[in-house]
């Protein structure tokens, strides 16, 4: 009598769902993934899309090509609409079922706006290549708009970027594009200079990167101010209109407002009815299963699960690998139920962020460094991470080039739909208002 093989369902295509595939591509289960997109993304490179740093191919890898030569793993390109747990049973939006013996849910997490989700509109966040790919035109479309108009007060907002969130994506943003508009600047627009240009980083808290030990978010810091970036520590925002940011003192005017300030699990999870943080991420057992559920595991950004120490892992791609490698050796035991004695642990291997052109901060356990030598650090750990080994020479080899000679890589403009001045029928019939710093 032949036995069926194992249905194994992977919801995300990101590192924890490519991770748990990966460990079980020579498996005897039957591994179907999932994801709204065709692609796998190295989120944590988003910025240098959005700042012209890199191409989309550059950090994207199709799904399907990881895996082209695993026969026994299929990829759907779709969006899960809901989950019937107890019938073992997923429901696409197309209205399509997927049966599962075993579902891993990874989906990753969204923009978190508490409770402001009109904020979305006017506030561009950092998630998607559409994401990164509309902040890149905006910024791009700003100098543009600011180098036909003759009256500085005019072209102030053009000029203005605001980055709310002090997180590693906020600083790396925020350094970024202080540079990239400062040399555009210097090489490239001849009615604006460089010292026109304000980036402001808001960040509610007393301090930046509050993941990382002291004294290493006040370098941080330090070095964002050499770059020209106001750092705008205590300022929570209380509002969010069209072109205008609004703290808890005083009002920023700009249409370059990106949103880096928080984020929440996917309201996916919800269809579990099981217990739940105040970011919507699932509390989980020691081997990743879901309470009630032995057969259902949910990891990375969507997973709670709290270290020796009782703190809850963060939303990061190392947790969402370690975790992803974990459940794949996990899975890999052809017996159900899975035996309960195995237990993830997760192995901090340090944590780094980049603030601009050969400036980082990292923290590996006791070791601390910043400056030159971190971003080094930080470059080779990202370059190793990427998937695929074409996209890590071209990333190596766009960095090297980048570093001698202070050029950006992509900078074309194809959609002007939110162009405020590039025709009569586009053109703001009411001036910005002047921001208060």
């Amino acid at each position: 009598m032949k036995v069926e093989p194992r249905k194994v369902v992977i919801v995300g295509g990101g590192f924890a769902g490519i991770s748990v595939a990966n460990r079980l591509k020579h498996s005897s289960a039957e591994i179907t993934i999932i994801d709204r997109s065709n692609h796998h993304l190295f989120q944590p490179l988003l910025y240098q899309v959005a700042t012209g740093g890199l191409s989309p191919g550059d950090i994207a890898a199709p799904i399907r090509a990881i895996f082209g030569k695993d026969r026994n793993i299929k990829v759907l390109m779709g969006e899960v609409k809901s989950i019937e747990a107890k019938e073992n049973e997923l429901t696409l939006i197309n209205g399509n079922k997927v049966q599962f013996d075993q579902l891993v849910l990874a989906p990753g997490a969204q923009d978190n706006f508490f409770g402001h989700e009109d904020w979305k509109q006017y506030a561009s966040g950092l998630k998607t290549l559409g994401d990164a790919l509309q902040i890149r035109e905006r910024i791009l479309l700003s100098l543009e708009e600011a180098e036909q108009l003759e009256d500085p007060e005019k072209r102030q907002p053009f000029l203005t970027y605001v980055i709310i969130g002090g997180g590693p994506t906020g600083v790396e943003t925020a350094g970024a594009i202080a540079e990239i508009a400062r040399t555009s600047m210097r090489r490239n627009f001849r009615n604006i200079n460089e010292n026109e240009v304000k980036v402001y980083l808001v960040e509610a808290a007393s301090e930046i990167l509050n993941g990382f030990a002291k004294p290493l978010n006040g370098k941080a810091r330090k070095m964002l101010e050499k770059l020209g970036v106001q750092v705008l520590l205590e300022t929570p925002v209380i509002n969010i209109e069209r072109d205008l940011v609004h703290l808890k003192v005083g009002r920023i005017s700009t249409p370059n407002i990106i949103w880096a300030a928080g984020i929440k699990a996917s309201s996916l999870l919800d269809y579990l009815h099981v217990e739940q943080d105040r970011m919507g991420r699932v509390v989980v057992n020691q081997d990743l299963s879901v309470p009630g559920y032995p057969n259902i595991f949910v990891l990375g950004d969507s997973a709670h699960f709290k270290d020796e120490q009782g703190v809850p892992l963060p939303a990061m791609a190392s947790v969402a690998k370690q975790q992803g490698q974990f459940l794949g050796r996990l899975l890999s035991v052809d017996s159900l139920p899975l035996p309960n004695k195995f237990k993830f642990k997760y192995e901090n291997k340090g944590t780094m962020a980049t603030v601009g052109r050969a400036k980082a901060v990292a923290e590996f356990k006791s070791f601390k460094s910043s400056g030159l030598f971190a971003w080094f650090l930080w470059s080779a750990v990202h370059i190793l991470l990427l998937v695929g080994f074409r996209n890590r020479m071209r990333v190596f080899f766009e960095w090297i080039w980048h570093y001698l000679t202070f050029k950006r890589g992509v900078q074309l403009i194809t959609d002007r739909t939110n162009c405020h001045n590039c025709a009569p029928n586009t053109i703001r019939k009411t001036a910005l208002l002047t921001g208060n710093y």
